[in-house]
C-alpha cells in the first residue's frame, strides 16, 4: 500500500501497530482503518495508539455478526476462518480505555471500497476474482472452498434465487450492517 501512494503524499512510516516509532502524546489523533484483524497482539496495538495520541483514537472495523444475511449464508465457510480474527466491539472499546463511543456506519449502495460488505446489494461483483483480490478473507480460504462459495452464488444469481430472496436490497440506498467506528477520547471512562 505504501508503494501505491503518490510521491507528493505526506510521509509515512513502516512499523507495526504493536510498536509505533513515536513518542508518547506525539500526535493529535491516531486512527486504524480496517486493520486490527491483522495485528499479532491486539491489546498491544490498541495501547500503542492510545500512548502516542494526545487526543482521540479512532478505529474503523467490522462487527461480522451484523453482515447482511445473504453474505453470512453464502460466505459461511470463509467466515468460520475470518470471524476469530475480529474482536468483539466491546473488547476493542475496553482495550482503548478512556471514553469510547461506537457509531454504526451504513454502507452506501454505491460504495466503491473493496471490502466484501460493500457489495451487499451487488452480489454479481463478488464473482469477479479481481474484486475479491482486495479482500483478505479469500487469502485464508482454500481455493476449492472459495470456488464452491462463488459457484453457489453464481448459480443463485443465474437461477434468480438470489433476487427472489434478496432483491429488495437492490432498491435500498444504504445498508446498516457491520461497519463500526469507535471513537475513544483520552481520560477516565
Amino acid at each position: 500500500m505504501r508503494a501505491q501512494r503518490p510521491p507528493e503524499a505526506a510521509p509515512c512510516l513502516a512499523s507495526a501497530a504493536e510498536s509505533l516509532p513515536l513518542d508518547d502524546d506525539s500526535v493529535d489523533a491516531a486512527m486504524a482503518c480496517v486493520t486490527i484483524h491483522h495485528w499479532r497482539d491486539r491489546a498491544a496495538g490498541l495501547a500503542e495508539l492510545r500512548r502516542v495520541a494526545r487526543g482521540p483514537v479512532v478505529i474503523f472495523t467490522f462487527d461480522l455478526d451484523r453482515l447482511v444475511a445473504w453474505q453470512r449464508d453464502h460466505f459461511a465457510d470463509g467466515l468460520v476462518i475470518e470471524e476469530p480474527r475480529f474482536p468483539a466491539i466491546a473488547d476493542v472499546a475496553a482495550g482503548l480505555g478512556g471514553r469510547t463511543r461506537v457509531e454504526r456506519i451504513p454502507t452506501p449502495a454505491d460504495c466503491s471500497d473493496g471490502f466484501f460488505e460493500a457489495f451487499w446489494n451487488r452480489p454479481e461483483q463478488m464473482l469477479d476474482p479481481t474484486v475479491r483480490a482486495s479482500q483478505s478473507i479469500w487469502e485464508l480460504v482454500e481455493p476449492e472452498v472459495e470456488q464452491a462459495i462463488f459457484g453457489r452464488l453464481g448459480a443463485d444469481l443465474e437461477s434468480g434465487r438470489w433476487d427472489e430472496e434478496n432483491g429488495a436490497l437492490r432498491e435500498m440506498e444504504s445498508y446498516d450492517g457491520s461497519l463500526r467506528l469507535l471513537i475513544s477520547e483520552p481520560g477516565p471512562a
